[in-house]
């Protein structure tokens, strides 16, 4: 008589009850304490678990709000003419000034240097998205292409320095470059050509903008991407080469797609922001090309609010940028989820 040779814990496992092979299902009542039916944790039972992160957050979310909303409520200086000197407080000012409805803003539409600022913030935005959005992306590239970790450091440290200075440290250092009285203007005096003096040239001062920008803030923007390219795994570069990629097809098909997520979300914000072409920059320089080439909407805001005493009208103006700016923000987010990227949000 034969007697089978298999063990008995085996046996036993191969004989599972279906009670034992069954899932359970996320909402049964094995599941963590504070479970619904739809198996999330009650609001109670999160507060309790992450009172510690929310402590710590606390401060941030309160100097948030003091500084970046609660300010929103003094936009309805908009919808008034407003008057600062009714009292030394300002909330009081703000509710003894009389209403006046739409008025500053049909002020602001019939307004020719409105539409001329309007003009140069885009003109502006323009030339910094084709001409400066890229060069921080191909800077990067290139640094990451160094072999020799000591000369990727000492390129990376001196493409950043400028980022720590001032505009008015850097119209400076233009200033004796590019200037009537610079290097490059001595230059070709004594060669027997004129001068030329891009800094007070109306024409070239859209140029002369973007080239200071990117030579002050591509360093910051070479720190994202090298980030970004830090997190591709060498497994894709030597699957790539095993492959037959050269160099360039590997910058191609890997490293541009791994920074793609970072790119279309610097874009987005950039597009927000492309009513903001740099306040303290073109105002250094407002004076030396005059108003109609240099006036965007934030000289504007300021020079009408500011020097002119009319509050209501430059927060009017202000109030209309915030709220392209908004739009566009959301424009550039659902061009970024119809990419298939996450951009500022997701869906």
């Amino acid at each position: 008589m034969s007697h089978s040779t298999v063990p008995r814990s085996r046996t036993e496992a191969k004989s599972k009850t279906p009670r034992e092979e069954t899932p359970v299902a996320s909402g049964d009542a094995a599941g963590p304490p504070g479970n619904g039916r739809s198996g999330k944790l009650s609001l109670k039972v999160r507060f309790r678990r992450d009172r510690v992160l929310l402590l710590m957050t606390l401060p941030a979310v309160v100097l948030v709000l003091l500084f970046n909303y609660v300010p929103i409520l003094g936009n309805v200086v908009a919808f008034q003419d407003y008057d600062p000197y009714i009292s030394d407080n300002g909330v009081v000012s703000i509710l003894n000034s009389p209403f006046v409805g739409m008025e500053n803003f049909q002020r602001i539409f019939e307004d020719s240097a409105f539409w001329n600022a309007v003009q140069n913030t885009l003109i502006l935005f323009f030339l910094q998205l084709v001409l400066f959005f890229p060069i921080p992306v191909l800077l990067a590239l290139l640094i990451n292409s160094v072999v020799r970790p000591r000369i990727r450091a000492v390129s990376q440290a001196i493409l950043y320095l400028p980022h720590f200075f001032s505009w008015v440290l850097v119209i400076a250092v233009f200033q004796q470059l590019f200037g009537g009285a610079g290097i490059f203007s001595q230059l070709l005096r004594q060669h027997g050509y004129d001068g030329l003096d891009f800094m007070t040239d109306p024409s070239t001062f859209p140029l002369l903008i973007t080239a200071q920008s990117v030579w002050k803030d591509a360093g910051w923007g070479i720190i994202v991407f090298l980030a970004a390219l830090a997190s591709v795994p060498p497994d894709l570069y030597e699957a790539a080469a095993m492959d037959g990629a050269n160099r360039w097809r590997r910058m191609w098909h890997v490293t541009l797609p791994a920074l793609r997520p970072v790119i279309a979300l610097l874009l987005v914000l950039r597009v927000g922001d492309a009513l903001t072409v740099g306040f303290e920059q073109i105002l250094l320089q407002r004076d030396m090309v005059g108003p109609g080439a240099a006036e965007v909407l934030d000289t504007f805001v300021w020079w009408n609010g500011v020097r002119n005493q009319d509050f209501g009208y430059a927060a009017a103006a202000g109030l209309v940028k915030g709220v392209v700016s908004l739009g566009l923000v959301l424009a550039a987010n659902k061009v970024a989820h119809l990419m298939g990227e996450q951009g500022v949000y997701k869906k």
